[in-house]
This record gives C-alpha cells, structure tokens and sequence, in this order.
C-alpha cells in the first residue's frame, strides 16, 4: 500500500490568511469638527450586524482522493458570531489554486452543542516548494452566504491544522456582503469628542440605521472596533451607550470606510 505524506496547511493558515479588504486606521479617517449628541434611555440598546445574504448553495463535491499523493487533516471551528447561525447542512471546502482540496460538514452533535466543527481531510500533490494559492470557504445555510480567506503561500510537510490547538478563522473578515473592513480604536474617537466612557460600554458602529460593528470597551483601554462597509466612503456613525447612566452617546459622521 501506497504511504502518503502530509501537507502543512497550519501555521500559514491559522496566522496567514490576508484580505485585501480589511485594514487597519487608528485615527479612522475622523472629522475634528464633528460634535456628539447624547439622549437618556430607559433600556439598552438591542444591536446586532445582519450577515443574511443571498448566495445560493454551491455545488461542491468531495474530491477522489485517489488521485493525489498527499494529504492532511484539518479541524475548523467557527467564530463566535457565526456559531448562532451554524447548521449540519453547512458546508466546509478548501481550494488549492482554484481546485476543491477538501470538503466537510460539521462533526455529529457540534452544531446542537453551539461549537459548529468542520473535520476534512484535505488532499495535494504538492511536494513543499511550490507557492499556491489557499482558499478557506465556508458556506452558511442560514446566512446564505459563502465566507471566503484566501492567500499565496508555500505548503510544507508533516503538520495537521486544528488538532493540537484550536483553528478559529475570522471568517466574517471575508464577507461577500461587506468586502470593506476597517478596524479603528474605540478610545480615541470618544476622547476627541469629549464622551466620557468607562470599561462595559457598548460601542456600535452604523451606516444610516444598520449596524456594522459591535464591541465592548475593555479594561485595557485599547479597545478595537472592526467596521464592515459595502463600498468604499460610506460615513459611519457612532453610538456609545452608557448603562450605568442610561446614556446614549451619538457621533454623527464620525468617519469614512
């Protein structure tokens, strides 16, 4: 019988997928003239991003592993805003230079138990020296859409992905619905305008009344607030809200995607 060696997917994969979409402003592209508005509220506010889209259900196919010399394991576990969402009828897939690798629906019983995880067995005939390009997709049921990560990287030997540690990929950093993502620090913003906060507000980031980002001021200081945008320019608002006082803090055109 045939031995067949291993690809390394891992390391490249946990820490290397790049997207041409997503970048980083600490400064956020903000007006130095805009001004806050702040109103009392009786209850907390109930904010939430809409992943729903409308991609159909693709037409993977597990590939003929009898065609390939070598192969890997992976274990994928999706990220937490994508865990509500998960269904057995979700779909897993891996590209190698356009060509479905591997294939998976979620293990039995993860999905009932909130942790939707994605065991495949993903194939090549790499031998280690070859640049390719790595396609990580996921398709959700639910959300009607297909998540996609992607890079060029070179595959290497002996390694499997997911087993050892957790593979957790941002995967919501690949949406067909918002292709722009910027990611600004939450403090800064709020000082400039003079909004006083404290660790547990909430900060919501908004396009005319959809919410596109969500986070929780940490103790740090230094919180991270990851914005997603359908196009280039759209102007974000942002809302901060205060529960120990029952404040609402708004920054109308706080800034650009």
């Amino acid at each position: 019988m045939k031995t067949m060696n291993k690809i390394k997917l891992a390391f490249v994969l946990l820490a290397g997928l790049v997207f041409g979409a997503c970048s980083s402003d600490d400064d956020g592209g903000n007006n130095s003239n805009v001004k806050y508005t702040e109103a009392a509220v009786s209850e907390a506010p109930v904010w939430g991003i809409d992943w729903q889209f409308n991609q159909e259900r693709p037409a993977w196919t597990k590939p003929d592993g009898s065609s390939y010399g070598n192969w890997t394991i992976m274990m994928v576990q999706l990220e937490e805003a994508l865990r509500p969402y998960a269904s057995d009828e979700d779909m897993m897939a891996i590209f190698v230079n356009g060509e479905l690798r591997g294939l998976a629906t979620p293990a039995e019983g993860t999905v009932k138990d909130g942790n939707a995880t994605f065991l495949m067995k993903v194939y090549g005939n790499e031998t280690g020296t070859e640049t390719v390009n790595i396609s990580l997709q996921y398709y959700s049921k639910r959300l009607n859409q297909i998540f996609t990560l992607s890079d060029n990287i070179n595959l290497n030997s002996d390694e499997s992905t997911g087993i050892d540690e957790d593979y957790i990929p941002p995967f919501t950093l690949g949406s067909p619905k918002y292709p722009i993502v910027k990611t600004v620090g939450v403090e800064s913003h709020l000082t400039k305008v003079g909004i006083p906060f404290a660790n547990d507000n909430i900060v919501g980031a908004f396009v005319g009344n959809e919410c596109r980002g969500l986070a929780k001021l940490s103790t740090s200081g230094n919180t991270s607030l990851v914005i997603y945008g359908r196009t280039a320019g759209e102007t974000v608002t942002l809302k901060c809200y205060d529960a120990e006082n029952g404040i609402l803090y708004t920054i109308p055109d706080a800034l650009k995607m």
